[in-house]
């Protein structure tokens, strides 16, 4: 039986077992427990095998209390012991079929003690400090840009190297009187737009071949290229623009 998330996630579990939920009703009560969680970490969590909603005949994701159950679960190893989703998923299998199992060590426990690293490649990251300083911003700031979404921490705490670009970006448009609330809408269209490539991608990553789950990669990086040039045409032709 795998353990109840504490908190919200368990008490909204709960309180909805009566019947399914959307995945926005999923998100509103994970994030008591887990405020950085988006909808597209959910949407890329199915992807990645480790919940599977039910479907609406026009499509829409429908999860049982035993979904956000595991996906409370699934969010809480991430963060308290820093496994990667591969791991994750084969103890869960292991625990699913009864096997006495003990939650694996891996990657840099909170107490700072090395242990195995993860298999494959590890992308690049920053700590919040060297954030702060590459952004020449305080701590205010970036709190505040937390607040809204446009930086989010990875759960061990540090950040994605893009992190910075981001922070830089957000700082150049503040020099046109452009606040990081007024970015709000931006980053729900980002989110959109990747919710729509995990769609496309998801089949792919679950795949058994491989070779083909490596494809879903190549696939999501073209993918997510092509959505940034619409969203830049768009932007330029609603303005009547063009960039160099």
């Amino acid at each position: 039986m795998l353990q109840t998330p504490s908190g919200g996630a368990g008490n909204g579990a709960a309180a909805t077992a009566s019947g399914l939920m959307s995945i926005g009703t999923v998100l509103n009560v994970l994030r008591d427990e887990f405020p950085e969680v988006t909808i597209s970490k959910i949407r890329f969590l199915e992807s990645e095998g480790l919940v599977e909603p039910q479907r609406t005949p026009s499509g829409y994701r429908k999860f049982s209390p035993k979904d956000v159950e595991r996906l409370g679960h699934v969010l809480r190893m991430q963060r308290d012991h820093y496994l990667p989703l591969k791991v994750i998923r084969e103890h869960l299998e292991a625990v699913e079929r009864g096997e006495a199992v003990q939650l694996p060590a891996v990657g840099r426990q909170p107490d700072g003690e090395a242990v195995s690293e993860p298999e494959g490649p590890t992308a690049a990251r920053i700590g919040r400090a060297d954030l702060l300083a590459a952004a020449e911003i305080g701590e205010q700031e970036l709190e505040e840009w937390e607040s809204y979404g446009l930086i989010t921490p990875l759960p061990d705490g540090v950040y994605d190297a893009e992190a910075v670009t981001v922070a830089g970006l957000v700082v150049e448009l503040g020099r046109f009187g452009i606040e990081p609330r007024h970015l709000r809408a931006v980053k729900a269209a980002a989110d959109r737009d990747a919710g729509l490539v995990d769609q496309v991608v998801a089949p792919l990553r679950r795949h058994r071949n491989p070779q083909t789950r490596a494809h879903a990669e190549a696939r999501t990086k073209e993918l997510a290229g092509l959505a940034v040039k619409l969203h830049a045409a768009l932007v330029q032709a609603a303005l009547g623009v063009r960039l160099p």
